[in-house]
């Protein structure tokens, strides 16, 4: 919160440049297959289990702004009356004792209290003394209080951060669910867990280690691809046709052949700036919402049982290859998608579980129209053939896409989806989407820099500025480019 009035001058500054940029564009029994419950339901659980927690904490003040290897960041307020000389330098000394590093220190007279400053400090101290601090600070200040509201939950700053985003879903492990198809098979067991051990051992900026599939393995693929092929003409989008043929001309796409994903990665990477990374399961929905914020695309290498070609409890390759890869390959899409991960960043527990069903009826299970035309676009739908077939019939129900009524819509993941959101266009998805997300409140927002692959935390006004100004030197280069043009 800012006290100084260098700030508002400041922030005087950057609503003019948005103004001028704003004013410079003219521009129905069978199961579900897939990522079930991968986000929804562990969102949900996240959010039940952080309540918990956040109750039984109560007791203690919540102080603690941010919390990262032992330190604590910490937003402090306090008041010091001017007739007390000395308090200031007392109360400074309570920060040096303590070994706290200071970030940020604003006064301002205070507003209730006459002849007083009010202090605002943000600093670092160690977790442990945080508790002994602020009771420190009390004994030589007034008012003291600490800006519990803006707490919120650690995030990657940068693409090799996502190797700490690594919480598995053990729901629907082979080795401990007994419904799994894979469970009295010891060979598909050792098989997982060794394709497994590839998401387990990689870190960003290596090569995705190539996998070897067997026979059989390569026949479970062939029967799911030439099943859903023929279908895909009449019930798939546009940008997924187009998308499915390119990836058949260069990535090996065929009923003979389950694609690397390095080789996919590679293709994406070209086409939209996503990439893919080995995965061993079921990722929480914080984790996995965090890395499409870096078009990073979490992809398991591993696939379903022999048993059930045409089922899996879980996501395996032949969801994420043949649902989500194809639609990754679309710009507006990609971009959507990148905006839910940047949504999620730090995040409450309530918004991640609503982000969560948002991607579960788009990304998921999306409908959209094209040329008069119903067209699947979802993932989970175009890697079941069954369900599939039901979104684009007369049985379920179909409601016009709105992020607000969709994020609060119950989700069915028994059986087929009764309800469908329909989108007039990938661009309207997204443009609702992006209002939707204004309404989400964080102590500050983001913004990806596609040149170091990090995230840009934007607190403070300088920061937005500077953002502002590079804009203006990418909206320059268009306009010269219309110039040239006319």
């Amino acid at each position: 919160m800012p006290l100084s009035s260098s700030s508002t001058s400041s922030t005087k500054s950057i609503r003019r440049a948005a103004s001028e940029l704003e004013r410079s564009d003219s521009v129905t029994s069978q199961r579900f297959l897939g990522r079930r419950q991968s986000l929804i339901e562990d969102a949900r659980k996240e959010r039940e289990a952080a309540a918990a927690a956040a109750e039984a904490a109560e007791a203690s003040e919540q102080i603690v702004f941010e919390e990262d290897d032992g330190k604590a960041l910490l937003n402090i307020f306090f008041c010091l009356r001017s007739s007390k000389t000395q308090a200031l330098s007392r109360t400074l000394k309570v920060f040096e004792t303590f070994e706290a590093k200071i970030h940020h220190l604003e006064t301002r007279p205070h507003r209730k209290l006459k002849d007083s400053l009010e202090y605002f400090v943000r600093c670092e101290v160690h977790l442990s003394d945080v508790s002994t601090l602020i009771s420190s600070i009390k004994k030589n200040a007034e008012d003291v209080k600490t800006t519990k509201e803006v707490k919120f939950h650690w995030f990657p700053k940068k693409i090799a951060d996502l190797d700490k985003c690594h919480h598995l879903v053990t729901k629907f492990d082979p080795d401990l669910d007994q419904d799994h198809p894979g469970y009295t098979d010891p060979v598909y067991r050792q098989r997982r867990k060794m394709i497994g051990d590839i998401a387990f051992r990689y870190r960003h900026g290596e090569s995705i280690p190539r996998v070897e599939y067997t026979e059989e393995e390569i026949g479970t693929w062939r029967e799911v691809y030439s099943t859903l092929r023929d279908l895909y003409t009449t019930h798939a989008c546009s940008e997924y046709l187009d998308a499915f043929r390119l990836l058949e001309r260069h990535c090996g796409y065929s009923p003979d052949n389950i694609p690397q994903l390095e080789d996919v990665s590679n293709f994406l990477k070209e086409r939209t700036g996503f990439i893919l990374r080995p995965v061993a399961g079921l990722l929480s929905a914080r984790d996995f919402l965090a890395s499409l914020a870096f078009r990073v695309f979490q992809c398991t290498q591993y696939i379903r049982h022999a048993s059930s070609p045409m089922h899996s409890p879980e996501p395996d390759c032949v969801h994420e290859l043949l649902g989500h890869v194809p639609m990754l390959a679309d710009r507006t899409f990609a971009q959507f998608s990148q905006n839910l991960g940047l949504a999620s960043l730090g995040a409450s527990d309530e918004d991640i579980e609503k982000l969560s069903t948002l991607y579960w009826f788009t990304v998921e299970y999306g409908l959209c129209k094209q040329n008069g035309e119903v067209r699947a676009y979802g993932a989970g739908l175009l890697s079941s053939y069954g369900e599939l077939v039901h979104s684009l019939s007369d049985e379920p129900e179909t409601r016009e896409f709105h992020p607000e009524s969709a994020a609060l819509q119950p989700y069915q993941d028994q059986n087929y989806q009764p309800v469908y959101f329909v989108s007039e266009s990938f661009s309207d998805a997204k443009e609702k989407f992006r209002a939707y997300v204004a309404g989400i409140k964080r102590p500050f927002s983001v913004r990806y820099d596609p040149f170091t692959s990090s995230i840009e935390v934007l607190d403070n006004p300088l920061k937005i500025q500077g953002c502002l100004e590079g804009l203006k030197d990418e909206l320059k280069v268009l306009t010269d480019a219309l110039s040239v043009l006319s």
